[in-house]
């Protein structure tokens, strides 16, 4: 049985697994193969408190779903806010090289890594380059162009002049139909400014984005499943590794959801992405502990 027939009959019997649909333009028929990769996002290790009294374990249960799958994801992404945040520059440290020893574990070793504001916005990406590399850069895979953008290392939740050339820059190699993927933490679209849910100058990155067909966005922070267009350009929330955050707008205060001692699970997960040369991007939605 392939990887594409598991997910099928597992959606059909009802099991764990949650079919979200196809969202995006078609991509381009040529030069391309069918692939797929996982995203995980906001994992927030070091963190202690009610919204998850059992943090500890929370990264290390994700690391064991994801070496559980039936087929191994080709890479995998983690789209920021990889640890909690804290003033203490050593404990900023310590937090960081703990994580990178738990998804060490990972059976897949292709990893690229992302920051977010818990990661990197008190020392512009100091701690986390020194453990996990640059904020920002692009690789292809199969066919497929993916552009890491760093929208949080300035801590007025821009991308910056500077990075928005590269950007620019690197999009001009692309063809106008070339299959692009962004991966980024913070949305790049206002989904709640008043939540801190939004990239000052994210439309900036979106009018570069626009001219290319086929164009779609992978982001983390609003700790929940969402799905939005610009034009032509589709973004996709992960949920979040440590605990669940209300609807955008739901509530004056963008406060976890209470833990559910029923249910510790409830509302986190991560996404497998499958990548259809003739027709899109399929996204499966897992949860972190398997039903």
């Amino acid at each position: 049985m392939d990887r594409r027939e598991f997910l099928r009959l597992g959606a059909v019997g009802g099991g764990a697994v949650f079919i979200s649909g196809l969202y995006g333009p078609a991509l381009a028929a040529d030069g391309g193969e069918d692939f797929y990769f996982v995203q995980l996002s906001d994992s927030h290790w070091g963190y202690k408190g009610p919204a998850n009294p059992d943090a500890q374990n929370t990264l290390k249960q994700a690391v064991e779903r994801v070496n559980a799958l039936p087929v191994p994801p080709e890479f995998i992404v983690f789209t920021g806010d990889l640890t909690h945040t804290t003033d203490d520059p050593a404990e900023r440290r310590r937090r960081m090289a703990e994580f990178k020893e738990i998804v060490g574990g990972l059976k897949v070793k292709e990893i690229h890594f992302l920051p977010g504001e818990h990661d990197a916005s008190l020392d512009k990406g100091a701690a986390y380059q020194e453990f996990f590399g640059p904020t920002h850069y692009s690789f292809d895979h199969k066919g497929v162009h993916f552009i890491a953008i760093d929208n949080v290392s300035d801590p007025g939740a821009r991308i910056g002049e500077v990075q928005l050339a590269w950007l620019k820059a690197d999009l001009a190699t692309q063809a106008q139909d070339a299959r692009i993927v962004v991966i980024t933490h913070r949305p790049l679209f206002d989904l709640a400014p008043q939540w801190d849910w939004a990239t000052r100058d994210g439309a900036q990155a979106i009018a570069l984005l626009m001219p290319y067909a086929n164009v779609t966005v992978f982001y983390g922070h609003i700790h929940q499943e969402n799905h939005h267009m610009s034009g032509h350009i589709a973004h996709h929330a992960a949920k979040s590794l440590i605990f669940p955050l209300p609807a955008p707008g739901s509530q004056e205060k963008r406060t976890p959801l209470p833990w559910d001692d029923a249910a510790p699970a409830r509302g986190l997960g991560f996404r497998e992405v499958e990548a259809q040369a003739r027709t899109g991007f399929q996204i499966t939605e897992l949860p972190v502990v398997k039903g």
